[in-house]
Formats: structure tokens, C-alpha cells, sequence
């Protein structure tokens, strides 16, 4: 089932959401191109979350040693700058069609700034919690998903009703039907099992092998439900 819209009028352009989509596309298209050259590993490494990185890092600051701390400083920038990478073309897609569909009228109730400011502190905490949850992993973790959980989440909570315009492709046949937005918070979790599909070759570990990333999914969403309910 692939949303495309809803029925949710919007009064302004939602230019954060316009802006978001073409960051990570930009991103991945640079993905695209450091895997033709073979030095797509070192960057997700370099702009991934690591979890077993940053634990080491904290550890080691907790006893003065300022090379740690330095460390520690560069590596949190990893949890908003892992937000923007993605590991398979799946990924990327399911993403951002989801980011496309509910992130303009989350943006339009939010404003622009408060929409950016849950995009990318849901993002960066959902991580940290991933980092909790694992600390010794040391497979990269990346992409939104933490991020435009917190989205549906918020969305959800303001429209739970509202009529999504979804498609159903039927082997050659796409079959136009609505569904209401709940259905979707089941969806997007479902997704999470296909974004494999498309994968791109990232050495020498590959990304995201863990279950703690759904951990980080089910915290986006709460963040943006409870961001939502408190919002005025």
C-alpha cells in the first residue's frame, strides 16, 4: 500500500518538508557516488552512529581524558547527521514518501520552526536511545525512521481520522483506495521489514543490523504523539 496524500488542507507551503526531502535525497545521491569509489564505508562511518564508539568515548571522558571528550563532542554530531544517511534505496523511498504524504501537514499545523525542531530532536534522541539500548554495537546506524516516526506520531494524535488517498498495485494493476490515518502507524512499522531491499554495499559491516532499531522507531513516535498532545 503506497500513500500519496491526504484530505487535510493546507494554508502554507510546507518549504522545512520541501527542504528535508531534498537533503536526503541529496545525501543519498552522494551515497551513490562514494559506492562507485569504494570510500562509502569510511563516510558512514565517519557520520554514522556507532553506539560502541560513543559508550567508549563517554567512558573515557568520565575519567578526564580530554582526546575523549573531543571525541565524544564529534561523535554526537553523528546524531543528527545519521538522520540524513540511508542504507538501501527501500529506505530512502519509504521515507520520504512518508515524509512527503504527513510532514506537510504536520509542518502546517507546527509552524516551520517547531516541525524542523521535532524532525531533528526526535531524530537525535531516538538515536541516543538506540545507543542505550545497544551500547557496545558496533554496526553504524542510520537513517530517519526515528525521525519521520515522530512525525506520523504527531500527526496521528492531530488526525487520527483523517482519509488517506492510498494506491493498492495489484501485480499490474494499481487500484486507488482511501484509508484512515491510523491504519498507517501499523504500516510504517510493518515497512520497516523490506527496507533491505536495495541495499547498498557498506564495508565492512554493513548498517542498522540490530533490533534495537525499531526501539528507536517506537521513541519517535511517542516523542511526536506527546510533542502533539503538549503543543499550544
Amino acid at each position: 500500500m503506497i500513500p500519496i496524500s491526504d484530505n487535510i488542507r493546507c494554508r502554507s507551503k510546507p518549504i522545512i518538508n520541501y527542504w528535508l526531502i531534498g537533503i536526503n535525497l541529496a545525501v543519498f545521491l552522494w551515497e551513490l557516488k562514494l559506492e562507485f569509489s569504494g570510500e562509502l564505508g569510511y563516510f558512514i562511518s565517519s557520520w554514522g552512529v556507532i553506539p560502541a564508539q560513543i559508550s567508549g568515548a563517554v567512558t573515557n571522558a568520565l575519567f578526564f581524558n580530554s582526546a575523549a571528550l573531543i571525541i565524544v563532542i564529534l561523535r554526537v554530531f553523528s546524531l543528527i547527521s545519521g538522520i540524513f544517511m540511508h542504507g538501501s534505496f527501500s529506505q530512502i523511498l519509504g521515507n520520504l514518501l512518508f515524509l512527503w504524504v504527513f510532514g506537510k501537514t504536520v509542518e502546517n499545523i507546527l509552524g516551520h520552526r517547531r516541525y524542523l525542531g521535532l524532525y531533528l530532536a526526535a531524530g537525535a534522541i531516538a538515536s541516543f536511545v538506540q545507543i542505550l539500548a545497544e551500547p557496545s554495537l558496533a554496526v553504524p546506524l542510520i537513517g530517519a525512521n526515528g525521525a519521520i516516526a515522530a512525525i506520523l506520531g504527531a500527526y496521528i494524535i492531530k488526525f487520527p481520522k483523517a482519509k488517506i488517498y492510498t494506491i493498492l498495485p495489484l501485480i499490474i494493476l494499481y487500484i486507488p483506495i482511501e484509508l484512515p490515518a491510523f491504519f498507517y502507524i501499523f504500516w510504517w512499522f510493518v515497512q520497516q521489514l523490506f527496507y533491505g531491499i536495495g541495499s547498498l554495499n557498506i564495508p565492512p559491516l554493513g548498517v542498522n543490523q540490530s533490533g534495537v532499531v525499531f526501539v528507536g522507531q517506537v521513541v519517535g513516535s511517542l516523542i511526536g504523539a506527546v510533542f502533539m498532545r503538549l503543543k499550544k
